[in-house]
């Protein structure tokens, strides 16, 4: 059986370049003791895979090996298997992405729940997305009833989950976004919609103020820059920032310029807390057991941005540094 899989031939500066991944394919081995061979359904690209495409091993994550296949998470089907835990025919969560055909060690290997949502949504919503926005909330900013949220990139895989987790808590939240039908979206979830368009960050700021009068109490930072900066000048005392990536800068030639107004964490006495969701992945089940229920039934909703076929699997990655998915970005393999 034959794998198709993305390499990286180079390690770009500044925004990687189309033709810096090279599909290629090898004949698949026997199944090794513990190993399981999987047909991916669905591939997810992130922001944080950007980090990997770099020879600089100071990230949380090991850097892709050049010329060997890429990885990310993915759904798929088990066609053969080495491991008691796991049947062909089970549906399975992990991380041997940018692919069609996994052959891995079935230790990162998850079959998924049996709950009534379709199984791209462990990708999105009840996957590592949405399980950042509910630890970013709950276990970072530790956010509560009435507190006023402002969260950036608030139509995407991550925001939009933390915006509706943030209004079922009883806050009054603000979203950052930039097209017209995100912030359209984001206001018939019931948020506040705040574009940062054509905004300087002064600019920004002013139009956070309108949208929330009574300042900001937490802020779920996934942008940086010139939102960091506008965030910032609107905190209450005591808010709680929650960092879980700046995709402002994961392109930048040279390191960007910090916000100019940071001395507001000591006059605000405010706490920003960076943070990785995999230290948290204990924590999972509780996510689940809470937003399970609420994805099945309709009352948390969320979008996908669905490109198909192996081959579009670059150009999906590619488009989330252009405002190109509102929800989350999927590749859809198809037969």
């Amino acid at each position: 059986m034959q794998s198709r899989f993305f390499t990286l031939t180079d390690y770009p500066t500044g925004l990687p370049s189309r033709e810096l991944f090279s599909l290629a394919s090898k004949k698949l081995p026997d199944l090794g003791e513990g190993e399981v061979r999987i047909r991916n359904h669905w591939l997810s690209v992130d922001p944080y895979m950007r980090g990997r495409m770099t020879s600089m091993r100071s990230s949380y994550i090991a850097p892709f090996e050049l010329g060997q296949p890429m990885e990310g998470g993915a759904i798929g089907e088990v066609i053969e298997t080495n491991d008691s835990r796991l049947n062909v025919g089970d549906t399975v969560s992990h991380m041997g992405g940018w692919r069609d055909i996994a052959q891995i060690s079935a230790t990162g290997v998850t079959p998924l729940p049996d709950i009534n949502v379709p199984e791209q949504a462990y990708l999105g919503i009840l996957g590592m997305p949405g399980m950042t926005a509910w630890t970013g909330l709950n276990l970072i900013a530790e956010f509560k009833r009435g507190d006023n949220v402002l969260v950036s990139a608030a139509s995407g895989a991550v925001g939009s989950l933390a915006v509706q987790l943030a209004k079922a808590k009883g806050c009054h939240v603000v979203g950052i976004a930039g097209a017209a039908n995100k912030l359209a979206w984001l206001e018939s979830l019931g948020v506040e919609p705040v574009s940062y368009r054509d905004r300087s960050a002064q600019e920004l700021s002013d139009a956070i103020k309108l949208a929330s009068p009574n300042g900001i109490d937490v802020y779920f930072e996934n942008v940086g820059g010139a939102c960091l900066e506008a965030a910032l000048s609107q905190i209450n005392e005591g808010a709680r920032i929650a960092v879980c990536g700046m995709i402002d800068s994961y392109n930048a030639a040279t390191p960007p310029p910090g916000p100019r107004n940071l001395s507001q964490l000591v006059v605000r006495k405010a706490k920003m807390q960076g943070f990785i969701v995999a230290d948290h992945w204990s924590n999972y089940r509780q996510f689940l057991d809470e937003v399970a229920p609420q994805v099945a039934k309709g009352d948390l909703s969320y979008k996908e941005t669905i490109q198909e076929g192996l081959e579009s699997t670059p150009d999906a990655f590619l488009a989330l540094f252009e405002g190109g998915n509102t929800g989350k970005m999927l590749v859809k393999l198809t037969d």
